[in-house]
């Protein structure tokens, strides 16, 4: 029998509807742990060596992509609505992400590849990885205690 990331999915995806969660919001959390896998994976790399190389620019664009899918998803299927706490901490982190990737573009756009990052422009990183990071944790808090 042949693999099939879209039965694996959806396998895993009825195998935890059982405590209630919708599909869209299931698959979301699965798409935006990624997109925490890929902005993390860009955010050290570009930390570590303090410049922006093509890695740096995949891992961000696949984390805001990521993002954005997740942000979606978990919209299509939350029944709070879209106006919640977790959510606009959500929808501000995603934009400090996206200006964060933005900013990286055209800091390897104007600047070339391998060139170090300024200082500003790392501390504006710092502050939106974090920020983003308090996102996810907040909603990761919220899934557990509706849970238990």
């Amino acid at each position: 029998m042949p693999f099939c990331f879209r039965d694996l999915l959806f396998n895993f995806a009825y195998s935890i509807n059982r405590y209630g969660m919708k599909i869209y919001a299931m698959i979301g959390s699965f798409v935006v742990c990624l997109a925490l896998l890929f902005y993390s994976l860009g955010f050290c790399k570009q930390q570590r060596k303090g410049i922006v190389n093509s890695q740096v620019l995949t891992f961000f664009t696949l984390g805001v992509i990521g993002d954005v899918l997740a942000t979606t998803l978990m919209i299509m299927g939350s029944t709070k609505g879209l106006f919640t706490f977790h959510g606009l901490l959500g929808y501000s982190a995603l934009l400090g992400m996206c200006i964060d990737a933005f900013l990286m573009w055209r800091h390897k756009l104007k600047m070339g590849v391998n060139v170090k990052v300024g200082k500003v422009l790392n501390i504006y990183s710092r502050i939106a990885f974090f920020w983003w990071i308090v996102a996810f944790i907040t909603g990761l808090l919220l899934v557990a205690f509706r849970h238990s």
